[in-house]
Protein backbone atom coordinates (compact mmCIF):
# COMPACT_ATOMS: atom_id res chain seq x y z
CA UNK A 1 0.00 0.00 0.00
CA UNK A 2 0.93 3.56 -0.67
CA UNK A 3 1.66 5.96 2.28
CA UNK A 4 -0.03 8.84 2.64
CA UNK A 5 0.73 11.61 5.24
CA UNK A 6 -1.68 14.55 5.71
CA UNK A 7 0.10 17.64 7.22
CA UNK A 8 -2.73 19.37 9.47
CA UNK A 9 -1.10 22.89 10.03
CA UNK A 10 -2.02 25.00 12.91
CA UNK A 11 -5.31 27.03 11.59
CA UNK A 12 -5.98 24.89 9.12
CA UNK A 13 -9.45 24.20 7.65
CA UNK A 14 -10.52 21.10 9.05
CA UNK A 15 -12.13 19.56 5.76
CA UNK A 16 -9.28 20.28 4.22
CA UNK A 17 -7.24 17.54 6.61
CA UNK A 18 -10.59 15.04 7.08
CA UNK A 19 -11.74 14.77 3.36
CA UNK A 20 -8.55 13.93 1.61
CA UNK A 21 -7.99 11.19 4.25
CA UNK A 22 -11.57 10.08 4.13
CA UNK A 23 -10.79 9.44 0.55
CA UNK A 24 -7.76 7.80 0.44
CA UNK A 25 -8.90 5.93 3.13
CA UNK A 26 -12.11 4.35 1.63
CA UNK A 27 -10.33 3.72 -1.80
CA UNK A 28 -11.29 0.20 -1.97
CA UNK A 29 -13.03 0.07 1.36
CA UNK A 30 -16.46 1.90 0.43
CA UNK A 31 -17.31 0.57 -2.51
CA UNK A 32 -16.68 -3.14 -1.57
CA UNK A 33 -18.59 -2.89 1.49
CA UNK A 34 -21.70 -1.32 -0.76
CA UNK A 35 -21.42 -4.90 -2.94
CA UNK A 36 -20.64 -7.15 0.01
CA UNK A 37 -17.35 -7.92 -1.37
CA UNK A 38 -13.77 -8.15 0.39
CA UNK A 39 -11.86 -5.34 1.37
CA UNK A 40 -9.10 -4.10 -0.83
CA UNK A 41 -7.33 -0.86 0.69
CA UNK A 42 -4.78 0.70 -1.26
CA UNK A 43 -3.86 3.50 1.09
CA UNK A 44 -1.99 3.63 4.57
CA UNK A 45 -3.12 6.90 5.53
CA UNK A 46 -2.66 9.20 8.55
CA UNK A 47 -2.50 12.66 9.66
CA UNK A 48 0.68 13.87 10.61
CA UNK A 49 1.77 17.41 12.62
CA UNK A 50 4.44 19.94 12.57
CA UNK A 51 5.15 19.40 15.89
CA UNK A 52 3.43 17.10 18.51
CA UNK A 53 -0.07 17.56 20.20
CA UNK A 54 -3.18 18.60 19.25
CA UNK A 55 -3.70 20.72 15.81
CA UNK A 56 -6.34 23.90 16.34
CA UNK A 57 -8.22 24.07 13.29
CA UNK A 58 -10.00 27.43 12.35
CA UNK A 59 -13.30 26.35 13.63
CA UNK A 60 -11.89 25.71 17.07
CA UNK A 61 -12.26 21.75 16.40
CA UNK A 62 -8.79 19.85 17.59
CA UNK A 63 -7.19 17.45 15.41
CA UNK A 64 -5.04 14.78 17.62
CA UNK A 65 -2.22 13.69 14.29
CA UNK A 66 -1.02 10.15 14.35
CA UNK A 67 2.75 11.54 14.84
CA UNK A 68 4.71 14.47 13.96
CA UNK A 69 6.95 15.30 10.68
CA UNK A 70 10.39 14.21 13.18
CA UNK A 71 8.86 10.85 13.49
CA UNK A 72 7.92 10.27 9.86
CA UNK A 73 11.02 9.49 8.28
CA UNK A 74 9.66 8.47 4.81
CA UNK A 75 6.40 8.61 2.89
CA UNK A 76 4.88 8.66 -0.67
CA UNK A 77 2.76 11.18 -0.58
CA UNK A 78 2.49 14.53 1.78
CA UNK A 79 -0.90 16.44 1.36
CA UNK A 80 -0.51 20.15 2.73
CA UNK A 81 -3.96 20.90 4.55
CA UNK A 82 -4.94 24.52 4.39
CA UNK A 83 -2.84 27.62 5.62
CA UNK A 84 -4.95 29.58 7.90
CA UNK A 85 -6.82 33.24 6.99
CA UNK A 86 -5.69 35.66 4.34
CA UNK A 87 -4.63 38.29 6.76
CA UNK A 88 -2.41 35.70 8.48
CA UNK A 89 -0.57 33.58 6.49
CA UNK A 90 2.14 32.66 8.60
CA UNK A 91 6.50 32.81 8.65
CA UNK A 92 6.80 28.74 8.30
CA UNK A 93 8.81 26.59 10.33
CA UNK A 94 12.27 26.19 8.60
CA UNK A 95 12.00 22.61 10.06
CA UNK A 96 8.68 22.27 7.86
CA UNK A 97 10.40 23.31 5.05
CA UNK A 98 13.34 21.22 5.52
CA UNK A 99 11.43 18.04 5.67
CA UNK A 100 9.47 18.73 2.61
CA UNK A 101 11.99 19.18 0.64
CA UNK A 102 14.22 16.04 1.95
CA UNK A 103 10.67 14.13 1.13
CA UNK A 104 10.41 15.06 -2.43
CA UNK A 105 14.35 14.73 -2.79
CA UNK A 106 13.57 10.90 -1.01
CA UNK A 107 11.03 10.26 -3.81
CA UNK A 108 7.74 11.52 -2.58
CA UNK A 109 4.90 13.56 -4.43
CA UNK A 110 3.58 16.32 -2.59
CA UNK A 111 0.44 17.94 -2.84
CA UNK A 112 -1.06 20.75 -1.34
CA UNK A 113 -5.02 21.76 -1.42
CA UNK A 114 -6.27 25.83 -1.11
CA UNK A 115 -3.82 27.64 0.68
CA UNK A 116 -1.54 24.84 1.34
CA UNK A 117 0.03 25.82 -1.82
CA UNK A 118 1.85 29.00 -0.17
CA UNK A 119 3.59 26.05 1.99
CA UNK A 120 4.59 24.35 -1.05
CA UNK A 121 5.46 27.89 -2.54
CA UNK A 122 7.55 28.22 0.04
CA UNK A 123 10.17 25.11 -0.14
CA UNK A 124 11.28 26.83 -3.51
CA UNK A 125 9.72 23.32 -5.26
CA UNK A 126 7.13 25.28 -7.36
CA UNK A 127 9.43 27.94 -9.02
CA UNK A 128 8.86 27.48 -12.42
CA UNK A 129 6.38 25.24 -12.30
CA UNK A 130 2.24 25.39 -12.50
CA UNK A 131 0.42 26.17 -9.24
CA UNK A 132 -3.50 26.77 -8.41
CA UNK A 133 -4.68 27.80 -4.83
CA UNK A 134 -8.04 29.60 -4.17
CA UNK A 135 -8.98 31.92 -6.04
CA UNK A 136 -9.16 34.81 -3.38
CA UNK A 137 -5.77 34.53 -2.86
CA UNK A 138 -4.75 34.77 -6.13
CA UNK A 139 -2.79 38.15 -6.02
CA UNK A 140 -1.32 37.76 -2.45
CA UNK A 141 0.06 34.19 -4.03
CA UNK A 142 1.41 36.12 -6.71
CA UNK A 143 3.24 38.70 -4.80
CA UNK A 144 4.67 36.64 -2.32
CA UNK A 145 6.07 33.94 -5.30
CA UNK A 146 6.53 35.01 -8.37
CA UNK A 147 8.41 32.80 -10.20
CA UNK A 148 5.75 30.09 -9.93
CA UNK A 149 3.28 29.95 -12.34
CA UNK A 150 0.10 30.59 -10.96
CA UNK A 151 -2.74 28.95 -12.79
CA UNK A 152 -5.68 30.40 -10.95
CA UNK A 153 -8.54 29.05 -13.22
CA UNK A 154 -7.89 25.64 -12.83
CA UNK A 155 -9.08 23.17 -10.30
CA UNK A 156 -6.35 21.22 -10.05
CA UNK A 157 -2.92 21.25 -11.19
CA UNK A 158 -0.02 18.24 -11.94
CA UNK A 159 3.49 18.84 -12.33
CA UNK A 160 4.32 14.90 -11.94
CA UNK A 161 4.63 14.43 -8.42
CA UNK A 162 4.16 18.17 -7.21
CA UNK A 163 0.33 18.76 -7.06
CA UNK A 164 -2.42 21.64 -5.86
CA UNK A 165 -5.73 21.72 -5.81
CA UNK A 166 -7.62 25.04 -5.74
CA UNK A 167 -10.31 25.43 -2.82
CA UNK A 168 -11.96 23.52 0.14
CA UNK A 169 -13.30 20.98 -1.79
CA UNK A 170 -10.93 20.46 -4.28
CA UNK A 171 -9.04 18.66 -2.20
CA UNK A 172 -11.68 16.21 -2.99
CA UNK A 173 -11.20 16.49 -6.38
CA UNK A 174 -7.67 16.54 -6.36
CA UNK A 175 -7.65 12.73 -3.70
CA UNK A 176 -10.28 11.43 -6.09
CA UNK A 177 -7.85 12.22 -9.10
CA UNK A 178 -4.63 11.19 -6.92
CA UNK A 179 -6.28 7.98 -6.28
CA UNK A 180 -6.78 7.14 -10.06
CA UNK A 181 -3.27 8.09 -10.28
CA UNK A 182 -2.00 5.35 -8.18
CA UNK A 183 -5.09 2.94 -8.92
CA UNK A 184 -6.72 3.75 -12.17
CA UNK A 185 -9.71 4.90 -13.37
CA UNK A 186 -11.86 2.05 -12.29
CA UNK A 187 -11.56 2.49 -8.77
CA UNK A 188 -11.22 5.96 -8.88
CA UNK A 189 -14.95 5.60 -10.45
CA UNK A 190 -15.62 3.53 -7.71
CA UNK A 191 -15.03 6.09 -4.94
CA UNK A 192 -16.80 9.04 -6.94
CA UNK A 193 -19.76 7.24 -7.44
CA UNK A 194 -19.81 5.94 -3.52
CA UNK A 195 -19.17 9.36 -1.94
CA UNK A 196 -21.25 11.04 -4.51
CA UNK A 197 -18.86 13.41 -5.98
CA UNK A 198 -18.74 14.41 -9.67
CA UNK A 199 -15.49 13.36 -11.31
CA UNK A 200 -13.42 15.88 -14.02
CA UNK A 201 -14.04 19.52 -12.70
CA UNK A 202 -11.43 21.66 -14.16
CA UNK A 203 -11.92 25.31 -13.88
CA UNK A 204 -12.39 27.77 -10.82
CA UNK A 205 -14.06 30.10 -13.06
CA UNK A 206 -17.53 29.95 -12.37
CA UNK A 207 -17.11 29.86 -8.26
CA UNK A 208 -14.66 33.12 -8.02
CA UNK A 209 -15.44 36.11 -7.89
CA UNK A 210 -13.54 38.18 -10.05
CA UNK A 211 -11.16 40.76 -8.30
CA UNK A 212 -10.22 44.32 -9.44
CA UNK A 213 -6.99 45.28 -8.55
CA UNK A 214 -6.60 48.83 -6.71
CA UNK A 215 -3.84 48.46 -4.51
CA UNK A 216 -2.41 51.40 -7.12
CA UNK A 217 -1.37 54.61 -6.65
CA UNK A 218 -2.11 55.97 -10.46
CA UNK A 219 -5.43 58.23 -9.15
CA UNK A 220 -6.52 58.73 -12.54
CA UNK A 221 -6.36 55.11 -13.37
CA UNK A 222 -8.58 54.60 -9.72
CA UNK A 223 -11.26 57.34 -11.00
CA UNK A 224 -11.75 55.54 -14.21
CA UNK A 225 -12.08 52.36 -12.62
CA UNK A 226 -14.89 53.95 -10.75
CA UNK A 227 -16.27 55.91 -13.60
CA UNK A 228 -16.41 52.21 -15.15
CA UNK A 229 -18.13 50.48 -12.07
CA UNK A 230 -20.66 53.07 -11.83
CA UNK A 231 -21.38 53.17 -15.83
CA UNK A 232 -21.19 49.70 -16.73
CA UNK A 233 -24.42 49.74 -18.45
CA UNK A 234 -24.21 52.36 -20.61
CA UNK A 235 -22.79 52.69 -23.96
CA UNK A 236 -19.35 52.81 -23.01
CA UNK A 237 -16.54 54.64 -25.53
CA UNK A 238 -12.91 53.75 -24.49
CA UNK A 239 -11.49 57.09 -26.40
CA UNK A 240 -14.28 59.11 -24.44
CA UNK A 241 -13.07 57.58 -21.17
CA UNK A 242 -9.54 58.27 -21.70
CA UNK A 243 -10.34 62.03 -22.38
CA UNK A 244 -12.53 62.36 -19.52
CA UNK A 245 -9.32 61.22 -17.40
CA UNK A 246 -7.19 63.50 -19.13
CA UNK A 247 -5.27 60.76 -20.82
CA UNK A 248 -5.18 59.68 -25.08
CA UNK A 249 -6.25 56.20 -25.43
CA UNK A 250 -2.68 54.99 -25.85
CA UNK A 251 -1.87 55.93 -22.72
CA UNK A 252 -5.09 55.43 -20.81
CA UNK A 253 -4.28 51.30 -22.06
CA UNK A 254 -0.92 51.19 -20.85
CA UNK A 255 -1.47 53.34 -17.49
CA UNK A 256 -4.68 51.05 -16.62
CA UNK A 257 -2.62 48.08 -17.28
CA UNK A 258 0.25 48.84 -15.88
CA UNK A 259 -1.90 49.51 -12.70
CA UNK A 260 -4.72 46.89 -12.47
CA UNK A 261 -3.46 43.90 -14.50
CA UNK A 262 -6.66 43.98 -17.43
CA UNK A 263 -6.86 46.48 -20.25
CA UNK A 264 -9.72 48.54 -19.55
CA UNK A 265 -12.47 46.59 -21.83
CA UNK A 266 -11.30 43.39 -19.90
CA UNK A 267 -11.94 45.79 -16.65
CA UNK A 268 -15.24 46.24 -18.14
CA UNK A 269 -16.41 43.30 -19.28
CA UNK A 270 -15.42 41.58 -15.82
CA UNK A 271 -17.68 44.23 -14.46
CA UNK A 272 -20.57 43.32 -16.37
CA UNK A 273 -20.18 39.50 -15.93
CA UNK A 274 -20.10 40.25 -12.56
CA UNK A 275 -23.02 42.29 -12.68
CA UNK A 276 -24.79 39.36 -14.80
CA UNK A 277 -23.95 36.56 -12.16
CA UNK A 278 -25.64 38.60 -9.58
CA UNK A 279 -28.91 38.94 -11.97
CA UNK A 280 -28.64 35.44 -13.04
CA UNK A 281 -28.51 33.81 -9.77
CA UNK A 282 -31.59 36.06 -8.48
CA UNK A 283 -32.93 34.82 -11.45
CA UNK A 284 -34.77 38.92 -11.89
CA UNK A 285 -34.61 38.69 -15.46
CA UNK A 286 -34.35 36.87 -18.91
CA UNK A 287 -31.12 36.68 -20.22
CA UNK A 288 -31.89 39.04 -23.34
CA UNK A 289 -32.94 41.51 -20.51
CA UNK A 290 -29.66 41.06 -18.22
CA UNK A 291 -27.82 41.88 -21.58
CA UNK A 292 -29.61 45.25 -22.18
CA UNK A 293 -29.13 46.07 -17.91
CA UNK A 294 -25.19 45.16 -18.23
CA UNK A 295 -25.02 47.11 -21.67
CA UNK A 296 -24.91 44.47 -24.40
CA UNK A 297 -27.64 44.31 -27.24
CA UNK A 298 -25.68 41.28 -28.95
CA UNK A 299 -27.20 38.57 -26.59
CA UNK A 300 -24.95 35.45 -28.27
CA UNK A 301 -22.06 37.99 -28.04
CA UNK A 302 -22.22 38.48 -24.25
CA UNK A 303 -22.48 34.95 -24.33
CA UNK A 304 -19.18 34.18 -25.55
CA UNK A 305 -17.83 36.89 -23.36
CA UNK A 306 -19.80 35.18 -20.38
CA UNK A 307 -18.06 31.87 -20.72
CA UNK A 308 -14.68 33.21 -21.32
CA UNK A 309 -14.91 34.88 -17.59
CA UNK A 310 -17.15 32.12 -15.89
CA UNK A 311 -16.07 28.74 -18.00
CA UNK A 312 -19.97 28.49 -18.32
CA UNK A 313 -23.21 29.20 -20.78
CA UNK A 314 -25.17 31.49 -18.70
CA UNK A 315 -27.81 28.75 -18.64
CA UNK A 316 -25.66 26.14 -17.59
CA UNK A 317 -24.40 28.65 -15.06
CA UNK A 318 -27.84 29.27 -14.04
CA UNK A 319 -29.06 25.73 -13.28
CA UNK A 320 -25.67 25.73 -10.68
CA UNK A 321 -26.10 28.90 -9.00
CA UNK A 322 -29.37 30.16 -9.20
CA UNK A 323 -32.01 30.66 -6.36
CA UNK A 324 -35.09 28.39 -6.01
CA UNK A 325 -36.79 30.48 -3.28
Amino acid sequence: MKKVSILATHGTIATTVSGPMDVFFLAGRLWNSIYEEPMTPFFDVEIISEKEGPVKCLNNVFITPHRAIVDVPETDLIIISSITSRDRIPKYRPETIRWLKQQHHRGASIASVCTGAFLLAETGLLDGKSATTHWGFIDLFRRRYPRVNLCPEKVITDEGNLYCAGALSAGIDLSVYLVEKYCGHEVAIQCSKALMHDMGRKTQAPYSVLQFQKKHTDEAVLAAQHWLETNYSEAVEMNSVARAHGMSRRTFERRFKRATGDTPLCYLQKIRVEAAKKMIETKSATFEEICYRTGYENAGHFREIFKKHTGLLPGRYELNFRCER
